[in-house]
């Protein structure tokens, strides 16, 4: 396929950076960068399209990848790649299939590590957290409520590929969630953070099977996961910050987490 004008392909594809209902409603996102397009195909992401320019000759990178995923390739003039890639000099740019947001797709297990964020306000904040929990070993991430979207480019670019290693599910509610959690074969404590919680973080066993909650940005926890938590985490601090991000504390308490749970394996 070539392109060298905005036609109908070029404007549902530019749709996908800024529309977040024609990426629900195609089942699709885009996917800039080098490392976040080579481990959605490492994962086995199901990748439509590879956009490139039609006036430059492919690298070995982006021929392997269009060998190894079957994507349509879409030769386009270089000034429409550049709005699709957000930047100038993209050799690619991929248009990806998203799975259904089943939380049956997280692995539950008697070691689970689970990260709920709560309606979220920033794609940025949310690829933050998800690349945060990639690296300290979460088993997934959920998203409840009226929240940002995670197919979101900003929240794509800031998770560094993470998006798509480990799995990401959006739930309307609270409701869903705790549902799926009390048909698991085992107890899950479901703790939450907040400033003015009960017990400091370091003082908390992380090392058995946890539901996460991180609440929104400015607002924290609903109501609802409140009345769910089982304990109330605070992270102590200290200066005249009053808080942290969301992201920054949910890196804090997954850092607690993993650390414990090297603890236990190691002895």
């Amino acid at each position: 396929m070539r392109i060298t004008t905005r036609n109908a392909s070029f404007q549902q594809w530019q749709a996908l950076l800024t529309n977040r209902t024609k990426r629900q409603r195609s089942g699709t996102f885009l996917v800039q960068g080098v490392r976040p397009i080579t481990l959605a195909a490492s994962y086995g992401w199901t990748v439509d399209a590879l956009v490139y320019s039609d006036r430059e000759a492919l690298s070995a990178w982006a021929r392997d990848l269009l060998a190894e995923t079957g994507a349509t390739p879409v030769a386009m003039a270089p000034e429409l790649v550049a709005e699709l890639a957000e930047k100038d000099e993209a050799e690619l740019v991929a248009v990806v299939r998203r799975p259904p947001d089943h939380l049956d797709r997280i692995v539950a297990g008697p070691r689970m590590l689970v990260v709920v964020f709560d309606r979220p306000a920033t794609p940025g904040n949310i690829g933050t957290l998800i690349r945060s929990a990639d690296a300290f070993g979460a088993s997934g991430v959920i998203v409840t409520g009226h929240a940002a979207d995670p197919y979101d480019p900003r929240a794509v670019r800031a998770s560094t590929g993470s998006l798509f290693a480990l799995p990401v599910i959006r739930a309307d509610s609270h409701l869903a969630v705790i549902d799926w959690v009390s048909q698991l074969p085992f107890d899950v404590r479901v703790a939450g953070t907040d400033e003015h919680g009960a017990v400091d973080v370091a003082d908390y066993d992380l090392t058995g099977p946890r539901l996460l909650l991180i609440g929104n940005e400015t607002q924290g926890l609903s109501a609802g996961w409140r009345d769910a938590a089982d304990d109330l985490l605070r992270i102590p601090i200290t200066g005249a910050a009053s808080s942290l991000n969301a992201a920054a504390a949910a890196t804090v308490v997954l850092y607690e987490a993993a650390r414990q749970r090297s603890r236990s394996s190691n002895g």
